[in-house]
């Protein structure tokens, strides 16, 4: 097949996360670059991780550096090994490997060893306020916050009340530790942060080791540290927390204290430690979506879709059930492009990446979507014949394959109009028409039910006009496809559309949430057929359905014997305005 779009020797990329990049490397401020994509085992991934991991791992490849996979997993209530194995399954889908697997957890020992110097420098303090007397506290935008009335505890006192926290004598909420910066900064993030809190939730790697959990800032900090991440990239929301992220690897300094990571060396983890710069990116917005694992898992929980993994969702698992491909979804990264600018990018750039991939490498296959018979009259019951197909027109190396062609057929039942409007290009009772790769046919007559459904055609097919005959060429307006209806599989075909039917779901202004923004015609499963071809798909396989879509043979449900197809993107933008 034909390379995809995304597949050609790309152009240099210019964003500014890549400058200052080449800066780094140029000035000899580092010999090699080191990223990480650091998601927390919560959810299942969506649409929006995929430009995070294409940007991590593409800039590592790009020059030449290291991507670690490290999985962010210290909030082990909301935490699960099913979404860790989703994660590492999407990462790999998307066409990327990790340098290391790293797990937060990995460093819990560091972490504590850290947060016992911050006590011991009197940077940090127990604090036994309540969750809501620290909002109360903290201050909002336009006035400063309060000292906590622990902030002047002891060092001696901080340590001892931090180890039995450790040790697990206070129950959930009855105490914190939190960092000791600045209750009248204007960024409300340096308001005496928490770094610790208590939780006795058992962990799904270091089981009930440890009751007390690092927040994540003080965590993802000290991890990118740890483990030498050179430039640490994240989405524009973060912005405002690059002042503790730098403060907490500043006052740690584990470059200057390595005996912090003595822990490293019983786990074999090599003992490593530089200063990072967090760089801040736009996120990837689009329209007619929601992105929030709160409302994504919502969806799930609600069974208002069918899973993480229901075409519908825009999850990764989801995407990729769809028919999505790695190749699309880069595509659609390197359009959208790297920004500090936050913007809303339409479904429609999305769908149109699919498509690029798709015309160039899905082999074409006839299908029929709402089947009407055609009875060619003319030939003999037992007619049976095998027609050659090219599998892609625009690439020969794909080869041909065999299409049976019968006396019955199947055909669309939207090439038909008894009446038709004006324009109508296709079959009409006493016009012609040319089937795709077999000749011209006419519709003789119209067979209907009792109730007036139109159940039957019948028609002749015109001998001089077959493949290589003289008449092959005559002109005929419109051209259908077909499958023969003695040879076809029939197919349960899904057809899917946007999950949403209004630009903003998350648009809760008007007092509706985005459940009352379902597109009810989401979802349809429709009986078809397939030629025989089509039906042999393995799962995951793609294909141009001609003249209909582009669809998969879906993962879970497709076999040869009972063929499932959902459709992953239509031929046009039906959505235009």
């Amino acid at each position: 097949m034909s390379a995809a779009p995304s597949d050609a020797a790309p152009a240099e990329k210019k964003d500014f996360i890549r400058q200052i990049v080449r800066e780094d490397l140029a000035s000899g401020k580092h010999a090699a670059i080191r990223t990480r994509f650091p998601p927390e085992p919560n959810g299942y991934l969506h649409i929006g991780h995929a430009k995070a991991i294409c940007l991590d791992f593409g800039i590592a490849a790009e020059f030449a550096g290291l991507c670690n996979l490290r999985l962010d997993d210290t909030n082990p209530a909301k935490e699960d090994p099913e979404f860790v194995r989703a994660i590492q399954d999407d990462v790999h889908w998307l066409g990327f490997e990790w340098a290391q697997l790293r797990h937060a957890s990995d460093y819990f020992e560091v972490y504590y060893l850290a947060a016992e110097k911050l006590i011991r420098d009197g940077h940090a303090f127990v604090c036994d306020l309540s969750a809501e007397q620290v909002r109360e506290y903290r201050g909002s935008l336009t006035e400063p916050g309060r000292d906590s009335p622990f902030r002047t505890r002891g060092i001696e006192e901080n340590l001892d009340l931090f180890r039995r926290m450790r040790a697990g004598e206070f129950p959930d909420g009855a105490c914190t530790l939190r960092a000791k910066i600045d209750m009248s900064s204007g960024n409300i993030n340096l308001r005496d942060p928490a770094l610790y809190r208590i939780k006795h939730v058992e962990h799904q790697n270091t089981g009930n080791a440890w009751p007390i959990y690092p927040m994540y800032d003080f965590a993802h900090s000290l991890g990118d540290a740890i483990e030498g991440i050179t430039h640490s990239l994240c989405t524009l929301e973060f912005e405002d927390h690059r002042p503790l992220y730098d403060w907490c690897v500043d006052n740690v300094d584990l470059a200057g204290h390595p005996e912090l990571l003595q822990p490293l060396l019983a786990k074999g983890l090599p003992k490593e430690a530089t200063k990072p710069r967090q760089i801040e990116f736009s996120r990837l917005n689009i329209n007619y979506t929601v992105m929030s694992k709160r409302k994504l898992t919502q969806l799930v929980a609600e069974q208002l879709v069918d899973g993480w993994d229901d075409p519908r969702m825009y999850t990764l698992q989801g995407l990729r059930r769809r028919g999505y491909t790695p190749a699309s979804l880069r595509l659609l990264v390197d359009r959208v492009g790297i920004s500090k600018q936050n913007s809303v990018i339409d479904f429609s750039v999305l769908e149109g990446c699919l498509r690029d991939d798709l015309d160039a490498t899905a082999p074409r296959r006839m299908a029929v979507i709402d089947p009407l018979k055609l009875v060619l009259t003319n030939l003999a019951d037992d007619h049976a014949e095998l027609l050659t197909f090219s599998n892609h027109p625009k690439d020969e190396s794909a080869g041909t394959r065999q299409v049976p062609f019968s006396r019955s057929l199947w055909i669309d039942r939207e090439d038909f109009a008894e009446v038709p409007p004006k324009g109508w290009k296709r079959l009409v009772p006493g016009g012609e028409v040319r089937l795709r790769g077999a000749g011209i046919i006419k519709c003789d007559e119209v067979i209907k039910d009792a109730d007036g459904r139109i159940t039957e055609l019948h028609g002749t097919l015109d001998p001089d006009s077959r493949p290589g005959m003289e008449g092959a060429n005559r002109k005929i307006k419109g051209t259908i496809h077909w499958v023969s209806a003695a040879h076809a599989v029939e197919a349960e075909i899904r057809l899917y559309d946007r999950l949403f039917s209004v630009e903003k779901p998350d648009d809760e202004s008007d007092g509706k949430t985005y459940r009352d923004y379902l597109n009810p015609d989401s979802r349809r499963s429709v009986r078809g057929y397939v030629e025989p071809a089509a039906a042999q798909a393995t799962p995951e396989q793609s294909f141009q359905f001609e003249r209909t879509g582009y669809f998969v043979a879906d993962r879970r449900d497709h076999s040869a014997t009972t063929p499932v197809f959902n459709r992953s993107v239509t031929l046009r933008d039906t959505w235009a305005k």
